[in-house]
């Protein structure tokens, strides 16, 4: 058992060890920073999506706009779009389950506004359908995914790929760039707010 830990962990740190040494991973992240912190400076907002675990991802990081990072500051707008379970069943009845989030899309997304879409493979439907929508009404896309990007890859206007092809290590990487995301644009939108309070 305790080498199995062990091995959890060895295999953890390899992954982020990768990421920090890959330059144009890192400037893909520095680009989603600036492309949502001006998007919130224009006026609009994020929208996130995901399935099973990386929905939780992209409810936690919705949360951490609205609510708060590293210190209290006026709440920013985000919506998780894998949180609603009328709208999800609904559309999952209607329209079917590769809906799901690009419905969502079309009722809340405006020109400007950034979504974030999380698959580990790149690949599930419902993802690939909404950064459809996302060109279609002019929303910018950001992609969280797993080494090859899959066709989010082909689709997204920044596609950050974890340097994995192990599920459980990628979405250990998504919780990190999301929560260094949410810290950097929470700063640059704030640093005077901040440092007036």
């Amino acid at each position: 058992m305790l080498s199995t830990i062990k091995s959890h962990i060895s295999s953890s740190i390899q992954v982020k060890t990768a990421l920090l040494n890959d330059q144009s991973l890192l400037d893909l992240i520095i680009k989603a920073v600036e492309t949502i912190t001006n998007s919130y400076k224009n006026g609009n907002k994020t929208l996130l999506a995901g399935n099973g675990g990386s929905a939780a991802d992209a409810q936690h990081l919705s949360g951490e706009f609205v609510s708060r990072f590293n210190f209290d500051r006026p709440a920013i707008p985000s919506i998780a779009l894998s949180t609603d379970t009328s709208i999800l069943t609904g559309i999952g009845n209607d329209y079917g389950f590769e809906r799901l989030f690009s419905r969502q899309i079309e009722a809340h997304g405006n020109k400007g506004d950034v979504f974030i879409g999380i698959s580990t493979s790149g690949n599930s439907p419902n993802i690939i359908k909404a950064l459809q929508t996302c060109k279609d009404r002019g929303v910018i896309s950001v992609g969280l995914t797993g080494e090859t990007g899959g066709q989010m890859a082909a689709l997204c206007d920044i596609c950050i790929k974890v340097p994995s092809t192990v599920t459980p290590r990628i979405q250990e990487s998504h919780i990190l760039i999301g929560h260094m995301i949410c810290h950097l644009v929470e700063e640059q939108l704030f640093e005077e707010y901040k440092a007036r309070k």
